[in-house]
């Protein structure tokens, strides 16, 4: 099976299907790797966490939730037999930072793989949006994503041996979600989407690949929690969100297991800042799904193209 076959939908038209991803492509990539992911313990973070293990990689949870961070690395384990390690570490704290860095690369030998998933959300109307709520997202989302890079990249240019940094950003980053106020988020990610070009431009010599990953509407216990805030208008944002998404839908954490798998391996040893491939113009491509010049057309014919594509992982929300 191809690479590009992995990612395909043959054999199954549904959408949502959790398939395990292909040991036999991907396991010679990245069985020597060993990826780090902050907010591993639940959510996104542990769904691609879950993803590396899958494909033979032994992985290190970072996370300010201790206990649910040795409970998901058991299962990790359990089900797939490598080694998982979980790290306890607030990312606002720098030196907290560099020292757990530190102390995982020498338990594990080497840094060479990081996805930044740790973030928060918290929506007010703009007007109202008290100043350490905001300060504390941007501490979370956009500080704490620049230290872990900073400290993974440290290693990656000590090591001389390269690696790729996958910052978790969001659709957010590039739209304005409606109908929810979150003006405080949706800067957060517009930061993360730039750091990762700015650190993909400023490391390439140094072998380091940095790419963002932008997922959308996911079913996370961020979400979770914003449709019980909401209370009986909780199923109404829902089916907002979902008529938003020509899938109609909100997506599944596991989707995104395949995109997080790819961006680590050497498969996608010429793509960096911002998923962004050859020659440099940009086009933004939603995986043959956007309206206009790119509907319908096929990852293959992009690729042989050398047009840039920017892999949303939105379900094509507008």
């Amino acid at each position: 099976m191809s690479l590009l076959d992995q990612f395909s939908l043959k054999g199954k038209t549904a959408v949502g299907n959790h398939r395990p991803l292909n040991r036999t492509v991907l396991c010679s990539q990245l069985e020597d790797t060993i990826p780090l992911l902050t907010g591993g313990a639940r959510g996104l973070g542990l769904e691609m966490m879950r993803a590396f293990a899958e494909v033979g990689a032994s992985v290190a949870c970072i996370d300010v939730l201790p206990e649910l961070g040795k409970h998901s690395v058991n299962d990790i384990h359990r089900d797939f037999g490598v080694l998982a390690t979980t790290w306890e570490c607030d990312v606002t704290d720098d030196e907290q930072v560099r020292t757990t860095f530190d102390a995982i690369a020498k338990k594990h030998g080497s840094i060479n793989v990081l996805v930044t998933a740790a973030g928060v959300v918290k929506n007010f109307r703009a007007e109202q949006y008290p100043a350490a709520d905001f300060r504390r997202l941007m501490d979370v989302n956009v500080n704490g994503t620049f230290f872990c890079a900073q400290a993974a990249g440290n290693h990656m240019i000590a090591q001389a041996t390269g690696g790729s940094i996958i910052l978790i950003a969001s659709m957010s980053g590039s739209i304005v979600n409606r109908p929810q106020p979150q003006c405080a988020y949706n800067a957060s990610k517009g930061a993360v989407i730039m750091l990762a070009k700015s650190l993909a431009t400023e490391w390439a010599p140094r072998g380091i690949r940095v790419n963002s990953l932008s997922p959308g509407y996911m079913e996370t216990g961020l979400t979770k929690a914003l449709f019980e805030k909401e209370g009986e208008n909780g199923p109404v944002l829902k089916a907002t969100w979902e008529g938003h998404t020509p899938i109609g839908r909100i997506g599944k954490p596991h989707e995104l297991k395949a995109m997080a798998v790819y961006l680590a391996s050497s498969a996608s040893s010429f793509v960096t800042g911002e998923l962004s491939d050859s020659d440099g113009r940009g086009e933004r491509v939603r995986w043959g799904m956007r309206r206009g010049r790119g509907r319908g057309a096929k990852m293959e014919d992009l690729m042989k193209s050398g047009e840039v594509v920017r892999a949303t992982t939105d379900g094509c929300n507008w």
